[in-house]
């Protein structure tokens, strides 16, 4: 196995769907390859979802409450979750073994880590958003409220302000 590299990618102000469509790439790529490359996707709660505010809302309320609370299929409402299975959705997670290992490692946080917020410790580098980071759209919402408007607990990334 070659070295493995871990990227770290900040999620403010990125695209939801863009985001996950290159943490996904990379991941595949990386496990087709056979090596341990990780992707770590911190401020999870910063990424945006274009659109309308509204309708976005109705969307996510429609997937979260399309089936039963306690026999599944479930939709997380947490920010770092929603964002984990939209890279789910784009790996091939139940058919081939790269798929499930690409899954494996990934990695998503709310907020920033201690250890992620200054310098990169060794092994770590940047991820490369040149490719897929745009201005902000004329309407868009922040994860973090998305979360929030299905129940989610809002101040553990606000830090107690709701």
């Amino acid at each position: 196995m070659a070295d493995a590299t871990t990227y770290v990618f900040d999620a403010d102000g990125l695209i939801l769907g863009r985001l996950a469509s290159a943490s996904a790439d990379l991941l595949l790529k990386a496990a087709r390859e056979d090596r341990d490359d990780k992707v770590i996707i911190i401020n999870a709660e910063k990424a945006i979802i274009s659109g309308r505010p509204r309708s976005v809302l109705d969307n996510y309320h429609k997937k979260y409450e399309l089936n039963h609370a306690r026999k599944g299929p479930f939709f997380p409402r947490m920010p770092d979750m929603i964002l984990k299975r939209a890279v789910r959705g784009m790996l091939p997670y139940q058919k081939k073994s790269s798929g499930r290992r690409a899954l494996r490692n990934l990695r998503v946080e709310i907020g920033c880590p201690n250890h992620l917020s200054g310098d990169l410790p060794e092994g770590h580098e940047r991820g490369d958003d040149s490719k897929f980071r745009r201005d902000l759209p004329d309407r868009y919402i922040r994860l973090g409220d998305v979360s929030a408007d299905l129940g989610a607990p809002a101040h553990r990334w606000t830090g107690g302000d709701q």
